[in-house]
């Protein structure tokens, strides 16, 4: 007797099995194009996020160092110490810090002093492979010399 249900009594359940291994076939394939990208965008966030960071740690650590730059009697030094204490709680690296004019005590008041910050994107990195290779962030702030 020859009939078209005798598996299980369905004439479908043969195909039913071949799609489930054509799906499966097809998310691995969704999958091997789709993660490359989501990881790169993942990793780029990350990093954009780390250069942002970096940038606001130079500003603060650049204004506070002219803050410290205009109280009465300050010295380069004491500006200095302002600035690292910022890029030292920060973990900022390699960072360079710029005084003009490097004489503070010789500044009248009403003259500006500018104190200004910078640092390689690359050694302050979290992602290893960094898309900001070779750059190098500065911040600069100014201000006037009350005493």
């Amino acid at each position: 007797m020859n009939n078209d249900f005798s598996n299980n009594g369905s004439a479908i359940a043969p195909r039913v099995g071949l799609r489930r291994r054509t799906s499966r076939g097809v998310a691995a394939t969704e999958l091997a194009v789709c993660l490359p990208v989501i990881v790169l965008l993942v990793l780029a966030t990350i990093e954009a996020c780390s250069a942002l960071f970096l940038k606001q740690s130079l500003t603060v650590a650049a204004y506070e160092g002219v803050r410290a730059a205009i109280s009465a009697g300050a010295t380069t030094t004491e500006v200095q110490a302002a600035c690292n204490q910022i890029l030292t709680d920060r973990k900022i690296k390699g960072a360079t810090i710029t005084i003009t004019p490097s004489n503070i005590s010789a500044l009248n008041p009403g003259e500006f002093i500018d104190v200004t910050v910078s640092a390689p994107c690359s050694s302050n990195s979290l992602v290893p492979a960094t898309f900001y290779r070779g750059k190098t962030l500065t911040a600069k702030a100014s201000m006037m010399m009350e005493y």
